[in-house]
């Protein structure tokens, strides 16, 4: 069923990803803690207006790179500038300069991102679907092995090493996850594009591809909805985590070990759950599941606030995001074509992720123009009317999935 170079691919891939993320646990649990220190976590919501464009700017750059190179060194080239811009944040805060505090969150957005989808593409770009709905579940657990390491890491060693610390980490980080990226696409092949689509002549960005196909738009517009509750919890529990600690080192060292939890508990659902669910529950069946579960979380923090809820409903949402949301998510991308996979999937699931984001902190900042103060159950509201909306869109995408589907060509073949 699985040839030996992919076998060797894909352990390949889950290593480079997992010291991918290992490093983005150090980043997303300082910067939180230095933003908060400097700005407040009332202002999170504007730092987040900025991360769009912040995006969008990196997909440009990325879109050339693959036009004038092919998927490997685009790979090494964007974890490399990555490295050197977190390296330059660390020693621009250490200098004193308040500002670094918001470019290293708008980054740690970005970045992200950028890279992990690019290892998706590459996924994407190498299975097929019976192959992925093994494959896909432990490359996530295998990837949130660092996560956990890094959330603990952090946990421990904050108030020791000192928050700042960590960014050096986290750019060391990302050359064993652009090594290991590399050697997975030497052993799989390097995806090529049709004639067409080489050099970028359907665009750079990929936005002629996404809006020439009613199916990429329900993606996005997908992305849209989910990272719309991801934004209005994350929010809220940012929140809830001021008013009941105080300390920066502190904060950052709770932050590291909610992390910690989270990507423990995303690894068991990735390794035990996701491989089950996909081989004997229908695609549909789970995707119309999971806003449940969210509608009944925001249910539960409207009605009785507290960190311990805000960060389950949180947690819970984070957790199914990195596993059977992302695991059956990513399937819907392997009937389509190169340009799709790797420049229309940056569009929806790097842009499309943090556009949501941006845009809801630039709606809420337009709502504290007018209301000061915004009421703690209008995040949960909006968390459980987005929840709607997602079980809505997910009925008609994966009605056109099955479709899809059953035409679909193998790699292999």
């Amino acid at each position: 069923m699985f040839p030996k170079r992919i076998i060797i691919a894909a352990f390949s891939i889950s290593a480079a990803a997992s010291f991918l993320l290992c490093g983005y646990e150090f980043i997303r649990a300082v910067s939180n803690a230095l933003f908060i220190e400097a700005y407040t976590a009332e202002n999170f919501s504007r730092v987040m207006v900025a991360v769009p464009p912040g995006v969008l700017l990196i997909l440009y750059i990325y879109g050339r790179l693959l036009s004038v190179f092919v998927a490997t060194p685009t790979l090494a080239i964007t974890s490399f500038l990555s490295a050197i811009l977190i390296l330059g944040c660390y020693i621009a805060i250490m200098l004193g300069i308040r500002f670094a505090a918001a470019v290293i969150y708008v980054f740690r957005e970005a970045y992200i991102v950028l890279i992990i989808e690019q290892f998706w593409s590459f996924v994407n770009s190498t299975l097929n679907p019976k192959q992925a709905k093994t494959i896909n579940g432990p490359f996530c657990a295998i990837a949130s092995l660092g996560s956990v390491a890094g959330g603990l890491l952090v946990g421990k060693w904050a108030t020791t090493l000192g928050s700042e610390t960590f960014l050096l980490f986290t750019s060391a980080s990302l050359i064993p996850a652009a090594f290991f990226g590399i050697i997975a696409y030497y052993f799989a092949g390097e995806p090529k594009p049709t004639l067409i689509e080489k050099g970028g002549q359907r665009g750079h960005l990929g936005v002629r591809t996404l809006f020439s196909s009613r199916y990429l738009v329900y993606i996005g517009l997908l992305i849209l909805s989910t990272q719309i509750i991801s934004t209005v919890l994350d929010l809220r529990f940012n929140a809830l985590v001021e008013v009941d600690i105080t300390e920066k080192d502190a904060m950052a060292s709770y932050y590291g070990k909610f992390y910690a939890q989270l990507g423990a508990i995303s690894a068991i659902l990735q390794l035990l759950a996701v491989p089950i669910a996909l081989r004997l529950i229908s695609i549909r069946v789970i995707h119309i599941g999971i806003p449940i579960v969210h509608l009944i979380n925001g249910f539960v923090l409207l009605f009785t606030p507290s960190l311990r809820t805000g960060a389950r409903a949180y947690l819970t949402f984070k957790a199914f995001d990195y596993s059977l949301f992302r695991a059956g998510k990513e399937l819907f991308y392997m009937p389509l074509t190169y340009d799709e996979r790797y420049r229309a999937k940056q569009i929806i699931d790097s842009f499309g992720y943090r556009f949501a984001k941006g845009g809801s902190a630039g709606v809420i900042e337009l709502i504290r123009l007018v209301v000061t103060t915004i009421p703690g159950m209008a995040y949960a509201l909006t968390a459980m009317v987005f929840s709607c909306i997602w079980g809505g869109l997910v009925m008609n995408l994966t009605k056109l999935y099955l479709k899809l589907e059953k035409n679909y060509i193998s790699p292999e073949e």
